[in-house]
């Protein structure tokens, strides 16, 4: 999909100016799309054309529905039946314990992604229309809604959404498509069977799974906590929040604490805040949404089973508990090899970028390959202006966020082999 998608944005018909596209240009921005980033070295509103901007939307929507939920998804159209392999990927692919009713879940994958997005558009048209008239309305609130609900962050506009930081029908609209988006579509569709129920009154109670409680209270925690540390951190910042009003301060406020997770809008000047602020973003970025959704990073999951397992400790409990559930030592490990992966990922680019481009501030570069990385997309406006070795160093590091590290590692060192060896254990000092 990157292929396909750099070589049609270096088409003269993709560029506004009606010239071919630079190579890099067109890669970074390929990739950026289909791993759902929103990182971009150009200003994608003024230079590309309109076709090159369909191509975009079109990569981040194959790229936030996943490359087996859209393969599927084609297989379905076609009218073909799955055979064994393909079954065995999507119940991979969706981490499902078995592989029966994989064709029902993807429809409505299908359909829950087409009604949330169509949505966003009918939302967003009063802001753009009286503005733009109906054609170019019309495309950017689509646009934009697409790029919403998959966690992308591209803008046509220059300054993103700055322009309407004050909008509450702008800013709800995008950041319920965000969350939404990135919260997996089991925690929907959980929600959309609790909500049936409730309303034809059925006497059997759906019993919420492990998935939506974690998903739900992780993300409404990092919400609010993220609303209230931005309000206070940016709060006497006169290049942010100081000259807002109180209500556009809280606005501006909830916007920087949804849209780290992961998508790359942004309603104030990145590159303005406090240091205390960036760093903020940087840690929301890192743990980003829940898995099954379209954003990345280390997911609201992991980081509240590493949690859960210092809690176990701290205690001194032998089990891990969530919500009166025992959680797996394969679970723990998975959770601690996504950490070990993704910082060691995040260390290594950072330290490539620094070497490339040694004239950047710690903080810039650390922020910039975190969002990279966690596939945000948010900036403080050093892509442009980084070294093409740097672009390509990010190039990579989306790519291995999008993909999961966990994912990568084992397609490069290939299946596991089981041995029956066992080790006799033995205690070691740690902490």
């Amino acid at each position: 999909m990157v292929a396909v998608g750099t070589l049609l944005l270096m088409m003269p018909f993709s560029t506004s100016s009606g010239t071919w596209n630079d190579l890099i240009v067109a890669l970074f921005t390929s990739t950026s799309a289909v791993c759902v980033t929103g990182l971009s070295v150009v200003d994608p509103g003024t230079y590309f054309s309109f076709w090159g901007q369909l191509f975009i939307a079109l990569l981040v929507q194959i790229g936030g529905l996943g490359y087996m939920t859209t393969t599927t998804f084609l297989i379905l159209l076609i009218g073909r039946k799955f055979d064994l392999k393909q079954k065995v990927a999507i119940q991979q692919a969706l981490d499902r314990p078995g592989m029966h009713g994989s064709a029902q879940i993807i429809r409505s994958i299908i359909a829950t992604t087409l009604i949330f997005e169509i949505t966003g558009v009918f939302l967003l048209l009063p802001a753009f229309v009286p503005q733009y008239g109906w054609d170019k309305g019309i495309w950017l609130a689509i646009f934009h809604s697409v790029n919403s609900w998959n966690n992308a962050g591209f803008s046509l506009f220059k300054d993103n959404l700055i322009g309407y930081q004050s909008s509450v029908l702008i800013v709800f609209t995008v950041t319920v498509l965000i969350i939404f988006g990135g919260i997996g579509y089991q925690v929907i569709l959980e929600t959309y069977f609790w909500l049936r129920d409730r309303l034809l009154k059925k006497p059997a109670k759906l019993v919420f799974s492990l998935d939506f409680k974690v998903a739900t209270s992780t993300t409404l925690i990092l919400l609010i906590a993220g609303t209230i540390a931005f309000f206070f951190v940016e709060l006497r910042n006169p290049e942010t929040f100081s000259s807002l009003s109180i209500s556009d301060k809280l606005l501006v406020a909830w916007f920087q604490s949804v849209t780290p997770r992961t998508a790359g809008f942004n309603t104030i000047d990145i590159g303005k805040m406090t240091t205390a602020g960036l760093f903020i973003t940087i840690a929301l970025m890192f743990v980003g949404a829940s898995p099954g959704g379209t954003g990345g990073g280390l997911k609201t999951t992991t980081l509240r089973v590493l949690t859960s397992c210092t809690k176990a400790i701290l205690q001194g409990k032998e089990e891990v508990l969530l919500y009166d559930r025992k959680i797996t030592i394969n679970l723990i490990l998975k959770a601690v090899g996504a950490l070990i992966g993704s910082v060691g990922t995040v260390i290594v680019s950072t330290i490539l970028i620094a070497l490339t481009d040694p004239k950047l501030e710690f903080i810039q570069i650390l922020f910039e390959v975190v969002s990279a990385f966690a596939t945000v997309g948010l900036s403080t406006g050093i892509t442009s202006s980084v070294s093409p070795a740097a672009k390509l160093i990010l190039i990579v590091t989306m790519y291995i966020g999008r993909v999961g590290i966990l994912l990568l590692m084992s397609a490069i060192l290939g299946d596991p082999r089981p041995s029956r060896v066992h080790y006799p254990e033995e205690n070691l000092l740690v902490g």
